[in-house]
């Protein structure tokens, strides 16, 4: 199987990588963080490389690419551990474009692909951790429309995002809606999270809202796994560099007058990272390669790359700080981010037991290797 990339996919990680590279520095991270976690600025800057509009399709105004493309993406944001939540912007596209209705994608697909408006997806609450068929939130049919009842946490820019997409119980059977945040009866919590970037709780009381689907759990599930694939890339971007800043440490770090670097057991280590990292990348390939195919297939494909990149994630993260010593867990040294970001994507759409216990039930006579 050729896994070489096509030169617009080339093009489209130089892209990428030239503006985190001279327009992401880690100074503009730190002072994003400082100021809450979410820059509008970055966010426009990504919309105007055409990013936003990456999974819309040409007729609404986007670039009309794939999974593939995402990835590429998804990792050269991640090599920057780039704040701004381009993964959200993708499940948006995906849902809205693949289950909404006419009329409501004409209205906000083409605002989603310039950059105008931010949608996120609101999916998680308390008591259904990780579980997407539980949801307490609640649907109520008024004349032509509808409202919304409950709370959801953890959603991405929740005090910045402009629409959420809402997944709520109507007659016994999961709906996705579209919320807006000027909406009546919507309100925002907005918090930090562990990696610096920007999250809070949203608030409905009898919210407008506009129908996406009837069928919500199957467009949710398909929403999750486009954002697990982003979170694969995303994490294998982040691990590629850590190591990268860990070689480059070692090699100007000395004891007893020679670089660390020098040391075997310490060679060893880094040997044991970059074993997992091409592991977590030849994983998240096999999760973009599969987000297209059948349902059952693309979950279980979603479950077995997140446990392997939830454990490169762990194993990296840890390494690095172990092999950058007491500096490698300070605020001030560029390492102690990554190891940050990299532990809070391993919880993201579901740690590595959750996903651990998804590949086991899903298991058939192969043992799910091949099934």
């Amino acid at each position: 199987m050729d896994f070489d990339f096509s030169d617009d996919q080339q093009q489209l990680r130089d892209a990428v990588r030239k503006w985190v590279d001279k327009g992401y520095t880690f100074e503009r991270h730190n002072a994003i963080v400082a100021a809450g976690g979410f820059d509008r600025a970055a966010y426009t800057e990504l919309a105007e490389l055409g990013l936003a509009g990456l999974y819309v399709s040409e007729d609404d105004g986007g670039l009309g690419m794939g999974p593939i493309e995402g990835m590429v993406v998804m990792e050269e944001l991640g090599r920057g551990i780039v704040l701004e939540p381009l993964g959200q912007t993708l499940i948006a596209s995906g849902l809205l474009g693949g289950y909404a209705p006419a009329e409501l994608k004409a209205a906000w697909l083409p605002r989603v692909a310039s950059g105008e408006v931010l949608v996120v997806l609101a999916h998680q609450e308390r008591k259904a951790r990780y579980r997407l068929d539980l949801c307490a939130t609640t649907a109520v049919q008024a004349g032509q429309g509808w409202t919304l009842t409950g709370t959801k946490n953890v959603v991405p820019a929740a005090d910045h995002a402009d629409a959420f997409i809402v997944p709520a119980m109507a007659g016994g059977k999961m709906g996705l809606f579209l919320v807006e945040r000027t909406a009546s009866g919507v309100s925002t919590h907005g918090h930090a999270t562990q990696d610096g970037g920007r999250a809070g709780d949203l608030t409905l009381k009898d919210a407008p809202a506009r129908l996406i689907t009837t069928d919500g759990l199957t467009a949710l599930e398909h929403g999750v796994d486009i954002g697990i694939a982003a979170a694969c890339a995303e994490g294998v971007g982040v691990m590629d560099k850590t190591v990268a800043i860990t070689v480059e440490y070692m090699n100007t770090r000395k004891q007893f007058g020679v670089a660390i670097a020098t040391f075997q057991a310490l060679r060893h280590r880094v040997a044991d990272m970059k074993m997992q990292l091409e592991l977590a990348r030849s994983m998240s390939y096999y999760a973009s390669l599969k987000l297209n195919a059948p349902t059952a297939e693309r979950r279980a494909a979603m479950a077995r790359a997140k446990v392997q990149l939830g454990t490169a994630m762990r194993f990296i993260g840890q390494q690095a700080v172990q092999l950058h010593g007491g500096i490698g867990v300070t605020d001030e040294y560029i390492v102690s981010h990554y190891f940050k970001k990299l532990t809070q994507l391993e919880m993201t759409y579901g740690d590595t037991l959750h996903h651990l216990g998804e590949v086991s039930a899903r298991m058939q006579d192969t043992a799910g290797v091949f099934a």
